[in-house]
This record gives structure tokens, sequence and C-alpha cells, in this order.
């Protein structure tokens, strides 16, 4: 299949393991000691219990919380220097205290794209099948964190979008890319670099029409000189395959 004329794209797509904050009730064993009540048994004793045991754990589950924030807040703080290890590690932290928040597994796939593409051998020992793997494993990181994200929330539309770049871009599977981009052009309905990948998976699934017609739609906006050019090429090559 011909390679397709790509546009530079910001694809915001880092992975860390996940380990789990601590439950409610491992707090109330904590607090047994703390508080000095650990087997109440008349009612005045069981209701003082309760009254502290409840008063405290609630205390320390909102510190808990905080916590979660703090990572999340420095998370994008490494983002906007463009440290995305940093930030991976962050969001891992704050999901284990926020499992169900969909912005962070948006981070966490956007974070993951972006170390994919920096994984290199970088001790010089020429193993490109480790290097591949470890690329691949961050990609497969980005796509299931975008998923997730999508079971949250399926009307994330920054997750519509990169999901259709990795899979158009780096997994060459313009059928599952089409869906997605095709949903958030639906809203977002003047941006271009939407537009150029989803007509690059209609040129993998062979919708040479579909693309032809993305291209003449960017044509039209003009959104710089360069896309524009693009597109006129892009669409070119499209004519010249549409008649073979």
């Amino acid at each position: 299949m011909k390679k397709i004329i790509k546009i530079s794209f910001a694809l915001l797509i880092s992975f860390a393991a996940i380990s789990c904050s601590p439950s409610y009730n491992s707090i109330k064993r904590m607090q047994r000691i703390e508080e000095g009540v650990s087997n109440p048994t008349t009612k005045e004793e069981l209701e003082e219990a309760i009254k502290k045991y409840d008063a405290r754990a609630m205390d320390l589950a909102l510190t808990e919380g905080q916590i979660g924030i703090w990572y999340k807040i420095l998370g994008t703080r490494y983002i906007d220097q463009q440290m995305y290890g940093k930030a991976l590690e962050c969001f891992q932290k704050a999901l284990s205290y926020y499992p169900d928040n969909a912005n962070l597994y948006y981070y966490v796939g956007s974070c993951a794209g972006h170390m994919a593409n920096a994984s290199l051998d970088f001790d010089a020992k020429g193993t490109s099948s480790d290097e591949a793997i470890k690329k691949m494993n961050y990609l497969r990181l980005a796509e299931s964190s975008y998923l997730q994200a999508l079971k949250i929330n399926q009307n994330y539309y920054r997750v519509l979008y990169g999901l259709g770049i990795l899979y158009v871009f780096e997994f060459g599977q313009g059928d599952k890319a089409i869906p997605y981009l095709e949903k958030f052009l639906s809203v977002q309905t003047r941006d271009t670099n939407a537009m150029f990948a989803l007509a690059g998976a209609y040129y993998l699934t062979y919708q040479f029409d579909k693309a032809i017609e993305l291209y003449d739609k960017i044509i039209e906006l003009k959104p710089n000189d360069e896309k524009v050019k693009a597109a006129q090429e892009n669409k070119k090559k499209c004519l010249e395959l549409q008649y073979k």
C-alpha cells in the first residue's frame, strides 16, 4: 500500500505500575490502635467508638484525596515542561487515588504516546527488537488508557482524537480510527488536523472518494499554506489510485 503523506501533528499522547491507596477499612483498623477503643461492648462505648472512628477516618480519607489531586497537578506541570516520563509517574499515583477519573486516563495515554516515540536503544547494544517491544508496550498502554477513559466518558473528544491518531499513524488501522474521528469531527467541524487523520484512515481502507472529499474541505478552509499544499498532494495521490 502507498505510504500516507503525513502532516506534522503534536500527538499529545507514559506508564507506571498502579499501586493501591489505603482503603477506608484499613484506615479504621489503624485508628483502632490510635483511639484506644479496640473492643467496645456497651451501647455507650459503641456509640463513642463510632463517633471517633468515623470522624478520624473521614479526615484521613480527605487527606488521601488531596494527595491524589496534588499528583495530578504535578503531572500537568511536568507535561508543560515536556517531561513525560515524570508526568506518567505522577498520573499513575493519582490513579491509585482516583481510579475512575477519565482525565487521568487521558493523560496516561497522551504521555505513553510520547514515551513510545522516545523508546530508543540508549545502551547502543543494537537490540532493535527490544526497542520495538518497548515502543509497542507504550502504544498499547496509550490505547488501553484511552479506551478506559471512553468507558467513563464516551464523549471525551480529546480521547476520540487521540485514539484516531494512534490507530492511523502508529498502528495503521484505519478501520478502527474511522468511528472515533468521525464522531470527533461531528462536533469539531473545522479541525483540519483531524480531517487529515480521517482522510488517512479512509486512504488505508481504500475509501478514496471520502478521503478526496476531506482534502477538498481542507483546501477550502485554507488553514495555512503548508496544509493546503499537503492536502492538494494527497488528493492527487488518491485520484491516481481511485482510477487504477
